[in-house]
């Protein structure tokens, strides 16, 4: 059996580490919805959600506001038409008023700034009878009234002919102001129904918003619902994985657990017969070392126990140096 060092036993360490951190990326990448998405899925469904919920609600309110900015648009136009029509009827009122009933020769001082005033003066007489002989020109005098019986005629002529003229100038501008006031009766009329028609048109339109965002909602509740179930039915899939998964790291785990303690027994018989061999060649080491130092005692002793001659002592003080 191939006994472990320990720098052997690091290296295993290390190549477990690294197959892990490769199951852990094998993980993260092999899931295809957290490869492709890589967030809270959840988390997004619901703010789109909500985004298009709000973005119906501003478009709905969006067209409420505009359905009443033409109605106002509409209601404003048919105002200022009734406005400048009734304008323009008045002034034309006034204006057929003043041609029919304000002429300029009806005034008492037209004959002072008529322009014509030479061309219609007449000779100052021209007979008895003449209508122009006034008091003021000196042509007749109080007592000469000889056309008296026919100028009171004439006059009362003239006046029943103007008392006339000024019935019919009235019964006119009554028959006019009647049928300005029936034009202005049908025209309100008209603008109450058209009113009342884009009032029926603006709660149509809210109706119909309403119903479209009813329809939204349900709509949108029940993709959520569906949503979910597939959700939960793919989380259930990916538990069933990860479940699968964990039960084969637990196997690896406890066979590396099982392996490694294998290993650590083998390691520790390995010491323990590794410090029996070192103990026994020490052993071996230091016998051979007391057998060297008991030799190396005896030939000590043999050489520093030999008595000195008188050949060793005559070698001293025989030279200078």
């Amino acid at each position: 059996m191939e006994i472990v060092e320990p720098k052997d036993l690091k290296q295993h360490f290390s190549l477990a580490k690294r197959r892990h951190m490769e199951l852990c990326r094998q993980k993260r990448i092999f899931n295809a919805r957290n490869r492709i998405i890589g967030g809270d899925t959840k988390a997004w469904d619901v703010q789109v959600r909500d985004q298009k919920i709000k973005e119906a609600t501003e478009k709905a309110r969006h067209e409420s506001f505009a359905a009443e900015m033409r109605q106002n648009d509409k209601t404003t136009c048919l105002l200022e038409d009734r406005e400048r029509r009734d304008r323009k009827e008045l002034c034309k009122a006034i204006n057929d008023f003043q041609q029919n009933f304000q002429k300029p020769e009806t005034r008492r001082e037209f004959d002072l700034s008529d322009p014509l005033a030479l061309k219609k003066d007449r000779v100052p007489r021209q007979s008895d009878n003449d209508v122009w002989n006034t008091v003021s020109g000196m042509q007749k005098f109080m007592g000469e009234d000889l056309n008296f019986h026919e100028r009171k005629k004439f006059q009362q002529e003239q006046n029943r002919e103007w008392s006339l003229q000024q019935q019919k100038e009235w019964k006119d501008a009554r028959a006019d102001q009647k049928c300005a006031e029936d034009f202005y009766m049908r025209t309100r009329l008209q603008f109450d129904e058209t009113a009342q028609h884009l009032q029926k048109l603006e709660n149509a339109t809210r109706r119909a918003v309403c119903a479209a965002v009813k329809e939204f909602n349900k709509t949108q509740a029940a993709e959520s619902a569906e949503r979910k179930s597939l959700e939960k039915k793919q989380e259930e899939e990916d538990n069933l994985r990860l479940q699968e998964e964990e039960r084969l790291r637990d196997r690896l785990w406890d066979r590396q657990r099982v392996e490694h303690a294998r290993e650590t027994l083998l390691l520790e018989r390995q010491g323990r017969r590794q410090q029996r061999e070192l103990r026994r060649a020490l052993d071996c080491s230091n016998l051979g070392l007391a057998k060297e130092q008991l030799l190396q005692k005896k030939y000590m002793k043999e050489v520093y126990t030999n008595q000195p001659t008188e050949e060793y002592f005559a070698q001293f003080n025989t030279r200078s140096r």
